[in-house]
């Protein structure tokens, strides 16, 4: 059934209810939610995102907001109870991803795989305002996204904005030799290429295997996005986060490059003979340098030679 079949059918059933056809083509025209469907498509063609895998949450700027009010629904979904309060988030809107939606399916329908949802006046509950068309709901992530949104909004004076969960073939296995052990990933990682410390300087977190979707997980995240922009999930995936879409993709897409070329230069060191790292890999030196050269406050105690 086509757009107009749709509309049909909704002006059969009254004005209200047209109205809500016509605010879904509306937002998908918004700048915010281009950018937002485009990142879905980017991390689907980089190959992130098998089957459901992977979601995206975006936390709406007041003019955002202001200029999308007239097309939210009329009459939004009932308010859902969280089981404690996000007091820093109280009356912020997010764009979220729906659970269960391929990341390469957005595109194709947002209105079905994206919604809005409010945060009511004390950060406890969340209600839907507009998307998740046939009864959708928010990713199943939500509750670990609403930490990273409120913890990443409190320590960079509100900023960041995008929250980014996808997965990566080469972080997750690199995860599975590493574990939960953020030391030693961000040296991985910053040797990996000169580009890694300019772009994550306090390290990348790490935490152990969770179940998805769980409390435990959320909580476990909170805590290592106090320090870290971007965190790994092991056996699980790659957390990055941003003050907008691309900011948060270029810090994915580097740490991807930076987990690729370990994967690659291990295998090929062996098949060379090499019993150790590859010859030239960077030295704990060559990260201060680059960090001194740019300014950057680099996680010092994080550094081994």
């Amino acid at each position: 059934m086509g757009f107009l079949d749709d509309a049909q059918d909704l002006l059969d059933k009254g004005v209200t209810a047209a109205k809500g056809a016509v605010s879904n083509v509306a937002v998908e025209q918004f700048g915010y939610m281009k950018a937002f469907v485009r990142m879905c498509a980017d991390g689907a063609q980089a190959g992130w995102h098998e089957g459901n895998g992977g979601n995206l949450s975006y936390r709406l700027t007041l003019e955002e907001v202001a200029n999308t009010r007239s097309y939210f629904y009329t009459t939004p979904s009932s308010w859902v109870m969280l089981d404690r309060a996000f007091e820093n988030l109280a009356g912020e809107y997010f764009a979220l991803t729906a659970s269960g939606c391929s990341m390469k399916s957005v595109a194709l329908d947002p209105k079905r795989f994206v919604g809005i949802i409010e945060m009511d006046s004390r950060g406890c509950a969340w209600r839907i305002v507009w998307g998740f068309k046939d009864g959708g709901k928010p990713t199943s992530e939500l509750l670990s996204h609403l930490e990273c949104q409120s913890v990443r909004k409190r320590v960079t004076d509100g900023v960041s904005r995008v929250v980014y969960h996808a997965h990566p073939t080469s972080v997750i296995a690199l995860s599975k030799i590493v574990g939960p052990d953020a030391c030693r990933l961000s040296n991985m990682l910053w040797k990996a290429m000169t580009e890694c410390v300019l772009f994550f300087p306090e390290g990348v977190g790490a935490l152990a295997t969770y179940v998805p979707g769980s409390e435990e997980l959320a909580r476990a995240t909170k805590e290592a996005m106090e320090d870290f922009a971007a965190v790994v999930w092991v056996n699980h995936g790659l957390l990055s986060t941003g003050a907008g879409f691309d900011e948060a993709f270029g810090l994915e897409s580097v740490i991807v490059k930076a987990a690729d070329i370990i994967c690659a230069s291990s295998s090929l060191s062996r098949a060379l003979g090499y019993e150790d790292a590859a010859p030239y890999t960077m030295t704990g030196e060559d990260v201060r340098a680059i960090a001194r050269q740019y300014n950057l406050e680099l996680r010092a105690d994080f550094v081994e030679d």
